[in-house]
């Protein structure tokens, strides 16, 4: 008797999402690197839709860093952030895909961001990845 592969019923339908091209998150000189501070932004009211459901999916991200010689510009941010509106993605893909394109764009001593998602189905979910150079 051969033994069957299990496998998950999203398998390959989130294999493009670390190569997915997203709005950039522009910069603007730190003009005070070389002095170690924190930079923390909420975003309350992200959006993104349940590859499963097609329903939105909402949250709070939340993402902390220790700039280097580049500041995130906040306008890009929030535009960034928009641009998850109608992609269906699984809550941990956010927070890592977040993760690199933020840590891509402004190289920071340290980063971490943390998707803190509404009740959905009884479930409460919250994700966290950290990086540090």
């Amino acid at each position: 008797m051969s033994e069957k592969k299990s496998e998950s019923s999203y398998e390959d339908k989130q294999d493009h999402i670390p190569s997915w091209t997203t709005p950039p998150i522009e910069w603007f000189a730190n003009v005070y690197a070389g002095k170690e501070y924190n930079v923390e932004f909420t975003i309350p009211e992200f959006t993104a839709v349940c590859p499963k459901t097609g329903l939105p999916d909402f949250g709070t991200i939340f993402i902390e860093y220790i700039p280097r010689d580049k500041c995130a510009e906040l306008k890009s941010l929030k535009e960034y952030m928009m641009s998850y509106r109608n992609v269906g993605i699984f809550h941990e893909n956010v927070v890592n895909k977040i993760l690199e394109d933020f840590v891509k764009a402004v190289d920071p001593i340290y980063v971490k961001v943390i998707g803190d998602y509404n009740v959905r189905g009884g479930v409460k979910t919250i994700v966290k990845r950290e990086y540090k150079a």
